[in-house]
This record gives structure tokens, C-alpha cells and sequence, in this order.
């Protein structure tokens, strides 16, 4: 029997593809991927002649029936368009299927949105929770991101470029002090992060282009996070760097994890002192 192998693929830039992903590719006899037209494009830049079958969320039983057919008789790799199959992308179904039938299931793990966005935000990821895309609804999305502001964890989500600005518009009402990491078109040409708050973030992304990758910092609880003497001691090192006003205290902020409304009180209160 066949095994199934779960492939991860570049987010963007195509070195990230590693060499066990590229020989895997090269060597199973059939490739399920998400869109047979993507994955073409990466196996031409391995040099790959793979078979490839599309599979993806709106494949129906017949599609799952032909993978599992071609893993009675080898070895299939199961591929999305970018990233880990199953993190906000399909191939759950199929893996169940498989695993039901006896096949192995083997990860060749790599590139993941989700863990980029969150390794570049700075914001503590021992304990995290990813959300996937955010509701298109806007009741829904208020919802979600209520729910993040009262979490305790770290949130990681993604967002489409034609619905950022409403949904950093919402965040603003939501959770306008809450430090975020906004990162669009992680590992591309076009890369950038932003890191300071929602209304920092709308003013930033003008003209929003690519996918967003948005994480949120968790709620500061009794007894946790950092002390008035760690928020003055960052204000005044950001002030030496140059910064002043608005841009200090929400990268100061940023930095330490703490409501706007107290780093500005503190803010204020060292201006006060001289």
C-alpha cells in the first residue's frame, strides 16, 4: 500500500521549498493538489514530470475516490497552493480517508503562514490560537475579534486585501489599544510588517495589496505583563532614538505589550517629571 504524503510549499519565495519536499515530489507517482496550475509551476522549477490530480474544497467523493485508487497503487503527495495542507486549506477529509484505509500518512513539514506572521510579530507564541480567515460577515468578524480582545493567548489570523481596511477599521473600535503585527506578502518580494496598533496599521496599509497575516497580542491579565518602571525605561530609550508623540507611544506600545491608554499616561507622566 501507498503512503500519503503531506507536502508543505512555499508561501511565496520558492527557495523555501526544501530538498526532502522536491524529491518527495519528484518521486511519488501522483500529486493531489489544490490547483493543478499552481503546482505546475513549482514542479517545472524542480524539474518534476509528477502527475498531478486537482483536489480541493469543493472536490467531491469522486476526486477523494481516484487519490485513494492511485495509493493502492503507490505513493501520492497531497499539496496546496501554498503553505501546509489542513492550516486554512483542504485535505483533512482526504488524510481521514486515507488513514481509515489502511495507508501511512506521513508530514514533510515547511512553510506556514501561521508561523511565520507570528515568529516576526514579537509577541509571545508559547500558547497561541489561529483562527484561520476572518468571518466575511461583519456581525461575525466583530464577534471573533471580541473574542480575541478577551484572550488570554496570542491570535493569529488572515485576512483578504479587499476586506483589511474594514477589518482594521473594526479593530480600532474593538481593541484600539491592543498591539498587533500585521505582515502582508510574507516571504514575496513585497514583504513588510507593521507592528503597533489598529489605527497605526490602517493609516500604514493606504493601498492594501497581497495576503494579510494579522496577529493579535493577548490580554494582559492580573499580575502579568510588564511594570510601570519597564514602560518608562522603553519610552525613554524610543525618546532618545528620536521618537516624539503619537509615534512613541505606539511603538512603545508595540514594544511592551501594554495598553496605549497606560503607556501614554506613563508616557505623559515622564514628560511631566522632565
Amino acid at each position: 500500500m501507498g503512503t500519503l504524503f503531506i507536502v508543505a510549499t512555499p508561501i511565496g519565495n520558492l527557495e523555501d521549498l526544501s530538498p526532502r519536499a522536491a524529491r518527495i515530489l519528484r518521486e511519488v507517482g501522483l500529486i493531489a493538489a489544490e490547483d493543478t496550475r499552481v503546482t505546475r509551476k513549482l514542479l517545472n522549477h524542480i524539474n518534476a514530470a509528477t502527475r498531478t490530480l486537482s483536489y480541493h474544497e469543493h472536490s467531491g467523493p469522486r476526486s477523494a475516490e481516484r487519490v485513494l485508487k492511485a495509493l493502492d497503487a503507490g505513493d501520492v503527495a497531497l499539496v496546496t497552493d501554498a503553505g501546509s495542507p489542513v492550516i486554512s486549506d483542504p485535505g483533512a477529509a482526504l488524510i481521514d480517508l486515507a488513514f481509515a484505509a489502511g495507508h501511512q500518512i506521513v508530514t514533510v513539514p515547511g512553510p506556514s503562514a501561521v508561523t511565520a506572521a507570528l515568529s516576526v510579530s514579537g509577541f509571545a507564541a508559547d500558547s497561541f490560537t489561529f483562527i484561520g480567515f476572518l468571518p466575511r460577515n461583519k456581525a461575525a468578524r466583530e464577534a471573533a475579534l471580541r473574542s480575541a480582545r478577551d484572550r488570554p493567548r496570542t491570535t493569529v489570523c488572515f485576512e483578504a486585501p479587499h476586506r483589511i481596511r474594514k477589518t482594521l477599521e473594526q479593530m480600532v473600535e474593538t481593541l484600539p489599544d491592543r498591539p498587533i503585527s500585521v505582515s502582508r506578502e510574507l516571504s514575496k518580494l513585497h514583504e513588510e510588517t507593521y507592528r503597533g496598533t489598529p489605527a497605526g496599521a490602517l493609516a500604514h496599509f493606504e493601498e492594501p495589496r497581497g495576503e494579510f497575516a494579522i496577529v493579535i497580542s493577548g490580554a494582559e491579565t492580573p499580575g502579568t505583563g510588564p511594570s510601570d518602571a519597564e514602560i518608562v525605561e522603553a519610552v525613554a530609550e524610543l525618546r532618545s532614538g528620536g521618537l516624539a508623540g503619537r509615534s512613541l507611544v505606539d511603538r512603545a506600545t508595540a514594544r511592551t505589550g501594554a495598553s496605549r491608554s497606560r503607556v501614554y499616561r506613563l508616557e505623559l507622566d515622564t514628560r511631566r517629571d522632565g
